[in-house]
């Protein structure tokens, strides 16, 4: 007898037709995903226009190369996304350009260097035995688990602390508010407002962002100290406060070292609890799959480090999938610098040039069965090309991630950690429905019943 395939995993409605630039912006300030139109799923490229500036969706592969890898330099990125996030983030690696950008990435980049991602494997694994002791039977809220787990990574790898850390603690829960408070697009993002004219951020966003850069800001001169004295522990916040730019010698003051960690923070821990909930969902939609990797799991080692990730292959794959299906960063948006032709459409200087993750990631013309949880799919010879054209969970180019390895790392071994104490099913009635806001998130969470196994 044939076996059914499972359900495939849930996305969002796509908005209908046309609908005007104010109810646009609206949509869009709620769920960038919702807000676009269900065509995006085949189309190589979508013009969008308002009244302030043109928008350019490019799925082709050829354009996103263009764009992220052949010529970089012409595309840097766009400033509309920054007014949303300069509060928390000021002047970091994920929001600067040229130079200022050039230099950054020189310090930071040698702390997450292939070689370098055994240093973190310890504490990785720490945090992940504290996951899986954590996790309750019955009913769980996952989203809010795997974000505790993925902020006890960070604190742990960056300034070896748990979060059971009191100051650990006031940063975590400084972060939720601010996650809660803070859309992914402000009014600055749509409207062309000068310099002198204030953000019109929500002063809940504003505040939650000063209470985490004050708190940073402690941990840094804190170590700071602690490097002067010779008595800091050898993890990435002293490796990247020590570490000097190879062309000037200058190493980060501790306002932009504070810059630093809070994107760290927002992109290694908001990211990485997307990806982990997400997983522990479509595992638990496939419960085969589930039972593949969780056999995989359970010829671990007691205390597993980063040697076991050679046999966590297909483990691995699922997280590769779930990043898929679910990039955590679902929309990357750069600006053309030149008059350009995309498709042999005339783009002007100034344009928004948009990479979705999200939609070439599930596009009907690049994946087969793109919307289908298929981990195998990654041991087969047709994904190849995808995987090298249109697979950029982590951006692609000289931009990006610098943890892109941290990343893989954490989700598969937090993954099998998880898998080998637990067991993972849905609960009858409740289908997460995925929303972008900092990252994709589920509207009300994702809620799985956890046994033991």
């Amino acid at each position: 007898m044939t076996k059914s395939p499972p359900p495939l995993p849930p996305k969002p409605e796509a908005r209908p037709g046309r609908v005007s630039l104010w109810r646009h912006m609206r949509l869009f300030r709620q769920d960038i995903l919702s807000a676009q139109p269900a065509r995006l799923y085949r189309a190589w490229m979508a013009e969008f226009r308002t009244p302030f500036f043109r928008s350019y969706l490019c799925n082709d592969p050829a354009l996103i190369d263009l764009v992220l890898k052949a010529r970089p330099d012409d595309f840097p990125k766009s400033n509309r996304i920054r007014e949303g996030l300069a509060p928390l983030l000021g002047n970091s690696v994920f929001v600067t350009n040229g130079e200022t950008w050039k230099r950054q990435r020189r310090i930071i980049a040698p702390a997450f260097e292939g070689g370098r991602l055994r240093d973190p494997s310890p504490a990785i694994r720490a945090a992940g035995e504290a996951a899986a002791a954590r996790l309750p039977a019955g009913p769980v809220e996952v989203e809010a688990e795997m974000s505790h787990a993925a902020a006890d990574v960070i604190f742990r790898t960056l300034f070896s602390i748990p979060i059971e850390d009191q100051m650990a603690q006031a940063v975590f829960h400084a972060f939720r508010a601010y996650q809660r408070s803070q859309p992914i697009l402000n009014l600055a993002a749509f409207l062309p407002l000068p310099r002198w004219m204030p953000r019109l951020h929500r002063p809940a966003t504003r505040a939650a962002a000063r209470r985490i850069r004050h708190l940073i800001t402690e941990m840094t001169r804190r170590r700071a100290h602690e490097i002067a004295a010779g008595t800091a522990p050898d993890d990435l916040a002293t490796k990247i406060m020590t570490m000097a730019d190879p062309q000037t010698g200058q190493r980060f003051s501790t306002e932009e070292m504070v810059d630093q960690v809070a994107i760290f923070f927002l992109a290694g821990h908001e990211t990485s609890a997307s990806a982990l909930a997400w997983s522990l969902y479509l595992l638990a939609l496939a419960p085969e799959v589930q039972d593949r990797a969780a056999a995989e799991a359970a010829q671990l080692p007691a205390h597993p480090d980063f040697a076991c990730l050679s046999s966590l292959r297909f483990t691995r794959d699922v997280f590769r999938e779930a990043l898929r299906l679910y990039p955590p960063v679902p929309m990357m948006v750069r600006e053309t610098t030149v008059a350009e032709s995309f498709r042999g459409r005339p783009v002007p200087p100034g344009a928004q040039v948009v990479l979705s993750p999200w939609h070439v990631h599930r596009h009907e013309r690049l994946w087969p069965d793109p919307d289908a949880f298929d981990p195998d799919r990654w041991s087969r010879d047709e994904t190849r090309a995808c995987a090298r054209d249109a697979y950029l969970p982590f951006s692609a180019g000289p931009r990006v991630c610098t943890g892109a390895g941290f990343a893989m790392v954490e989700g598969t071994l937090l993954l099998a950690q998880l898998l080998r104490r637990h067991r993972f099913a849905l609960i009858p009635g409740e289908s997460p429905v995925p929303v972008a806001h900092l990252t994709v998130r589920a509207r009300n969470g994702i809620r799985l019943a956890i046994s033991p196994r």
